[in-house]
């Protein structure tokens, strides 16, 4: 298993690699190896001997052969008692060189050699240890490989560690591997120890890619989840998978499959503790979320259901845990858990003695406020091993205990996992305290309570808010597996049209168009029984017909929803005209609620824009923003932050979607946050605050991986992309392009943009002319905007007129009534104007705009620079320098070089002398370079985070380093440190 298993292990084969290249050189020495089940110290032992046994890293000096002699002793359980049975096995390869030592070396060696303890003691032994090593090293380089040597007998470890600090000036390495666990970390004491990290998440898909080339990224999520990153667990989850669980097509396993190595070791190691230990892991199993206080109470009252005569008799048929004596001795007031201080204390205290010899093993790690597994996946093997009636006793004696302390949902999961038959009670209360709980809880008991269900109907309806749980939690190959199994009831033909638009919804992304086609067919079917679910489909149609530029039937359904909606609560009120104004008025205002107005509003304003109506879609959605102020529903607040975009509100964008990020971070929509940090990325990209916007994108990229969102971390990475395109940055931009995969058009088109803004500092005006149009004709509505000043400055460059989206442009600027878009509408005008004094009052109106805007850094640069551009060629030089050498100096300070060096031309050919420019502060992007390296990282994990590679990360800090006048990485950080 090891080529799989040691993906992620760079830096632990590297400290092996360094080991074994001082030993090869003379310089001997030991390292252990501390990690869980399942980790890969095994994996790592035996690269060691593959890599080296045959010379493959040796560098031997002279007289030795190219191989290395490799010993391998691995402890064993059934053998820790044997004394001196591992230094016995260790011994059988050397036997050849015994003959040669001298007898007071050779003496005791042989008595262990044949079975008999030796009558000299441990350092004694330790020498002729040490001796006969030096000896065999001789011939060529020795490793002695000590796989779980805390299993290893004591006499002989304790020879060994005594040997291991012993062969300095050898050429021997002494390789060994410890649980990480209590008994492993005393086992290691007084030598070189490493703990093996749990992998990241890269490492993890990238085991996963080679072990399962044909995966899905769902299917990699999900297997992320149950794994918990061991990579023994991934390669026994991979192995097991049928074609269709692959490729997303069938449910994923719960848990390891019964022929794992992975699991036949944590039920050797479950096996060997004692009926309480058992009894506490498996109710901190049932319950990952219990504190030891509940743990404590609900063994009493399991340990109070085996003392009745029924529960003697189910503890006959094994369904109640039995308790040792010593823990029926136990004070009963001790174990109730909740009256006394006391005897809660007592109790707590009694419950992490019981669970010693489990976190002694390695298994769990007790804190106070649970139990963690180590590694996660134990979990379910812990559960697995244990007879159904004793995890149904542990199932109602967690119900008890929960549900005494108020934790009601809890309570219910528990009862509800010991029901035998539908429970139509109980599952409407699963379905009304799933309301109040976060994304991952509410799907398991709305989950379940479709299972609980009596009718078909409600089974799929709870079905279909379990997967919109899952999905707002990042599970969405779990939520699409729901959606089919809800569509396929038979349910209501309103279920099954909601069904088909929750599916839409999950695809929308990668395939806008038959989204868009879905959820226009859904809203219909649902117009007249189901308006509220018809306006949710017409909120997700309008993002697929924006992504596609097709309106479709979406401006006459949102016409009759707003009809519907209209009869019985209030539509929306008239702004003179539009879809609006074709309803049938207005009731009530209070009939409605602010979020289902806010979502009204938000379908009639797109409609409208559709349709042409702009006054009257520009004030459905400012009526969007204001009401947006007022909600705390995160997946709300992010579309009203693309309203925002639509409005040309960026910095208001911006800060409704730094509220539905640390809304959805609170509530537990993991997969919302990086969809909030993509739209207040890309909106302060729109207001110039590049600075904002890259932390914002790199935020979102690495949130996105975690969140079961690839596309969107593919979308952040395309940002990234775009942000140092926008400063020509070529390098950055390229290397972060090519790391988004370009599956959806919103990537293609940032990453089209970015290599256009590539091409216009190059120089290329024709090449971003042709990328840039590209873009408008099948880019998203956001992007057609964004791009347009852009596409007129290219082609302003070949002399190109009429380009289509300019009047488009200019009339969506004027109505935004944003500073920074009337700016670039401004010197859009002057780029396009054939009148050379009207193009001069553009340019001076646009930077008349751009004083008014509390942050127009770059934006404002590049007015100067085209407006000096375009004084210099009507020969007007002296005012020419003037904008020219605000646009160098702020382009300088932005460190956008390539748009800094450009500005020096034109100054240099109005006849300026540019004197090199002095040292200026670090950029947003150095300072977090620099803070990273001072902290002690490294280019590579720099890198990592940056999503850059280390040779980028290089470039930049020697610029750093010449920025603040250092020479070292150590004076970087006293500087810094120094503020």
């Amino acid at each position: 298993m090891h080529e799989v298993a040691l993906v992620g292990r760079d830096a632990d084969l590297a400290a092996i690699g360094g080991l074994l290249q001082g030993a090869a050189e003379g310089r001997g020495a030991a390292l252990v190896l501390a990690a869980g089940p399942g980790e890969g110290r095994t994996a790592l032992l035996s690269a060691a001997a593959a890599g080296w046994a045959d010379g493959a890293g040796s560098a031997a000096g002279a007289g030795r052969a190219s191989g290395w002699l490799v010993i391998s002793v691995p402890g064993h359980a059934d053998e820790s008692e044997v004394a001196y049975g591992g230094l016995e096995r260790l011994l059988g390869p050397l036997a050849g060189f015994l003959p040669e030592l001298p007898a007071q070396w050779r003496e005791p060696l042989l008595s262990v050699a044949g079975g008999r303890d030796p009558e000299a003691g441990p350092l004694p032994l330790c020498l002729a240890v040490v001796a006969l090593l030096r000896r065999a090293a001789v011939e060529r380089p020795v490793l002695c490989l000590f796989d779980d040597a805390d299993l290893l007998d004591r006499p002989s470890w304790q020879v060994i560690r005594l040997a291991a600090r012993r062969v300095g000036d050898t050429a021997v390495a002494l390789l060994a591997s410890v649980t990480a666990s209590a008994a492993g970390h005393a086992a290691a004491a007084g030598l070189p120890m490493r703990r093996l990290r749990p992998l990241d998440e890269d490492a993890c898909r990238e085991l996963l890619r080679r072990l399962a080339p044909d995966i899905s990224d769902d299917v990699v999520a999900g297997l992320l989840d149950l794994a918990c990153a061991n990579p023994a667990a991934l390669t026994d989850l991979a192995a097991g998978l049928t074609p269709e669980q692959r490729r997303g097509y069938a449910a994923l396993p719960a848990g390891l499959p019964p022929g794992s190595g992975l699991r036949r070791r944590l039920h050797s190691g479950l096996s060997a503790l004692p009926r309480p230990t058992r009894i506490l892991l498996l109710l901190a199993a049932t319950d990952p979320e219990a504190r030891p206080v509940d743990l404590l109470a609900a063994a009493a009252r399991m340990d109070t259901a085996r003392g009745s005569a029924a529960g003697r008799e189910a503890e006959r048929n094994g369904e109640v845990a039995a308790q040792t004596d010593a823990a029926r001795e136990r004070p009963r007031a001790a174990r109730r858990g909740g009256n006394q201080q006391g005897g809660q204390q007592g109790g707590v205290e009694a419950l992490l003695s019981d669970l010693d010899l489990a976190e002694r093993a390695g298994l769990v790690v007790v804190g106070e406020d649970g139990v963690r597994f180590t590694p996660g996946v134990a979990r379910s093997v812990v559960c697995e091993e244990e007879p159904l009636g004793r995890r149904r006793a542990a199932h109602l004696a967690l119900a008890g205990v929960l549900g005494a302390g108020g934790r009601r949902l809890s309570a219910l999961l528990h009862l509800a996992a010991v029901a035998t038959g539908p429970d139509d009670e109980l599952a409407r209360e699963l379905m009304v305290a799933a309301e109040e709980a976060p994304p991952v809880a509410a799907a398991g008991a709305q989950r379940r309570a479709a299972e609980l269900s009596g009718s078909a109907g409600e089974a799929a309806t709870a079905l279909l808010a379990a997967a919109r749980s899952l999905m707002a939690a990042g599970r969405t190959h779990e939520a699409g597996l729901l959606v089919r199994r809800a569509g396929n009831l038979r349910g209501s033909a309103i279920v099954r049209a909601r069904a088909r638009g929750v599916l839409a919804e999950i695809n929308l992304r990668q395939a806008p168009a038959a989204a868009q086609e879905v959820l226009l067919e859904v809203a219909d079917e649902l117009m007249k029984p189901d308006p509220g679910g018809a306006l949710e489909a017409l909120l997700l149609a309008g993002e697929a017909c924006s992504r596609t530029g097709e309106p479709g039937r979406y401006p006459e359904l949102v016409r009759q929803v707003a009809e519907c909606l209209g009869d019985g609560r209030t539509a929306v009120a008239e702004s003179g005209g539009g879809v609006a104004r074709a309803g049938r008025g207005t009731v009530e205002p209070q009939a409605m609620t602010p979020d289902e107005a806010m979502a009204l509003h938000q379908v009639v304003g797109v409609a409208d824009l559709m349709t042409g109506a702009e006054d009257a879609a520009f004030g459905h959605l400012r009526e969007v923003l204001r009401l947006a102020e007022g909600t705390a529903d995160p997946a709300g607040l992010i579309r009203a932050a693309n309203t925002g975009l639509l409005l040309g509100q960026d910095k208001r964008a911006a800060r409704l979607a730094g509220r539905a990020a640390g809304l959805a971070r609170e509530s537990g929509a993991h997969a919302l946050v990086p969809a909030a940090l993509e739209v207040a990325a890309f909106a302060d990209l729109a207001a110039g605050r590049y600075d904002l916007a890259t932390a914002s994108a790199l935020d979102g990229a690495a949130i996105a991986r975690g969140a079961g969102r690839p596309d969107l971390a593919d979308t952040h990475l395309a940002l990234l992309g775009l942000l140092a395109a926008f400063v020509g940055d070529r390098e950055s931009a390229v290397e972060r392009l090519a790391a988004a995969r370009r599956a959806d058009a919103e990537v293609r088109g940032l990453s089209d943009w970015a290599e256009a803004l590539l091409d216009l500092v190059a120089g290329q005006p024709a090449s971003a002319a042709e990328r840039l149009a590209g873009i408008f004709s099948s880019g998203s509505q956001i992007l057609r905007v964004a791009v347009t000043p852009h596409l007129l400055e290219a082609s302003a460059y070949l002399g190109v007129e009429g380009v289509t989206g300019s009047a488009v442009f200019d009339e969506w600027a004027a109505r935004t009534r944003q500073s920074g878009w009337l700016a670039l509408r401004s010197r859009c005008r002057a780029l396009t104007t054939g009148d050379y004094d009207a193009a001069e009052d553009h340019f001076r109106e646009a930077l008349g705009w751009h004083e008014r805007d509390d942050s127009p850094g770059f934006a404002r640069a590049h007015t100067e620079l085209l407006y000096g551009r375009h004084l210099r060629r009507r020969r007007r030089p002296a005012e020419a320098r003037d904008h020219l050498r605000r646009a160098v100096d702020t382009f300088h300070r932005l460190d956008a070089r390539p748009w800094s060096e450009q500005a020096m031309r034109e100054l240099r050919a109005a006849g300026a002398k540019v004197d090199p420019i002095g040292r200026t502060p670090l950029t947003a992007q150095q300072e977090r370079i620099a803070g990273l390296v001072a902290e002690g990282a490294t280019n590579r994990e720099v890198a990592r985070q940056l999503h850059l590679s280390p040779r980028t990360i290089d470039h930049h800090l020697r610029n750093v380093f010449a920025r603040l006048g250092v020479r070292s990485r150590t004076e970087l950080a006293r500087l810094l440190a120094a503020g």
